[in-house]
């Protein structure tokens, strides 16, 4: 099998709506340590979203798109008021599914979570200091990156970040062997495999983007599609 090319076709077990519910809650739920061992949130979170909050002198807004089971938000979260920042959080996602692990788990004050996809929010007029995503980028075909990257634009004020995968050999090999503890009774280890063929090399996603992004690779097999609004009246 080569990962020289995109597969962008390649679907996901748990995207099927008549998956296994129980395999697929296992996934969700797993995720948050595989997110903890591979996503890089703590890094992203010091190197550029602390100073983002820094900078505010009240309760930072921050959305995060595609939640899933909400481990990434609530981590964050979690992060800045160690820091001692206050953050209001908000997380959606159209999975119900999804929705129901993440208001299953950790209920933190301030975190919410609501079924919505980016466009309602902008049609709501939805404003927010911080706009993330984890592993949501793969997932889009070209028209839905663009729909998803310009909603970005919309609602974040301060800092749009993107964090997914970077496709390559070792990256697909460490995760095939990584996984396997977590992987029996879910679809950890075949959808995760099938994400990383889904996902981009830097210079695919570096040319996929929207004019004012940029394409970072903070660690091995990480790449951090940002955005910077500029300051109001600039």
């Amino acid at each position: 099998m080569s990962l020289s090319e995109r597969d962008a076709h390649l679907a996901e077990l748990m995207d099927d709506e008549a998956c296994d519910p129980v395999r697929l809650r296992r996934t969700l739920a797993r995720f948050a340590i595989v997110n903890r061992v591979v996503s890089g949130w703590d890094r992203a979170y010091r190197a550029r979203l602390r100073p983002v909050l820094a900078t505010l002198g009240r309760p930072a807004r921050v959305l995060d798109i595609g939640c899933g089971s909400g481990d990434v938000l609530r981590r964050i979260t979690r992060l800045a008021r160690v820091d001692g920042f206050a953050v209001d959080a908000t997380g959606i996602d159209p999975d119900p599914r999804a929705l129901a692990v993440a208001m299953s788990t950790e209920r933190m004050h301030g975190v919410s979570y609501r079924r919505a996809v980016s466009r309602d929010l902008v049609a709501e007029g939805a404003r927010f200091d911080i706009v993330v995503s984890n592993h949501l980028l793969h997932h889009l075909d070209a028209d839905g990156l663009d729909g998803v990257l310009a909603d970005s634009e919309a609602l974040a004020e301060r800092l749009c970040l993107h964090s997914d995968i970077a496709r390559g050999r070792i990256a697909y090999t460490a995760y095939a062997i990584g996984v396997t503890p977590l992987a029996p009774g879910s679809f950890l280890r075949t959808d995760g495999l099938r994400s990383i063929r889904r996902s981009y090399t830097r210079p695919e996603l570096a040319a996929a983007l929207r004019p004012g992004w940029t394409v970072e690779r903070p660690a091995a097999f990480r790449l951090l599609a940002v955005h910077r609004p500029a300051p109001a009246g600039a």
